[in-house]
């Protein structure tokens, strides 16, 4: 896919995410872009739940920055997502086992899901964050058992993707962004984009 004209004055992106869906975004909203890992330990990072999302954001985007070969000029773009139910955080689950009693306690609940941004060019940067709340409908133990035995959902934060059968069936009502949940808030990160190319 062409990139989209607006875009065209950007320094080159570099996505520091493995994150498939991350990446699909990016190409659905019109970018090019290499991929380069950061080398981060998650653990080793505390901070509150309302901040760690914009926190390990930083932390991947300046590591990416720091060790890639190449880096001078270019545009790096990292990001996190965060998953919390009633002021616990809800990470990737360990087994099906674990998934499935994520999807049980999410299930007829509000929950608040947190995607941290950084960008950094150079020395330039710029660190957001964005927060949806999402209500999911009570789910049967069919359902439960159906979505984590059929989807992959040992990959995603709060063991769910909002763009897969569960989110299609389970998800009664969202507030805010629907892609910040999927790991990205694309309109946010647009503006922000933009900001750049307007340095």
């Amino acid at each position: 896919m062409a990139i989209a004209p607006v875009y065209r004055a950007l320094p080159h992106l570099v996505l520091a995410s493995a994150s498939p869906r991350r990446a699909q975004l990016l190409q659905d909203m019109g970018l090019t872009f290499e991929v380069f890992i950061p080398q981060v330990d998650e653990r080793t990072i505390v901070a509150p739940n309302h901040d760690l999302a914009q926190v390990l954001a930083q932390s991947k985007c300046r590591n990416a920055q720091a060790t890639h070969p190449e880096s001078s000029d270019k545009l790096f773009l990292a990001a996190d997502t965060i998953v919390v139910l009633d002021g616990e955080r809800l990470d990737k689950p360990t087994d099906a086992h674990e998934a499935k009693t994520y999807l049980r306690r999410l299930a007829g609940g509000i929950h608040e899901v947190y995607t941290g941004v950084a960008l950094r060019c150079n020395s330039n940067e710029f660190v957001f964050q964005s927060l949806t709340r999402v209500l999911f409908s009570q789910l049967s133990e069919e359902e439960i058992d159906y979505y984590v035995t059929t989807f992959a959902p040992l990959d995603k934060a709060g063991a769910y993707g909002i763009q897969e059968w569960i989110g299609l069936v389970g998800i009664k009502q969202i507030e805010g962004s629907y892609t910040n949940v999927m790991g990205l808030p694309t309109e946010a990160l647009h503006r922000a984009l933009l900001s750049f190319v307007q340095r």
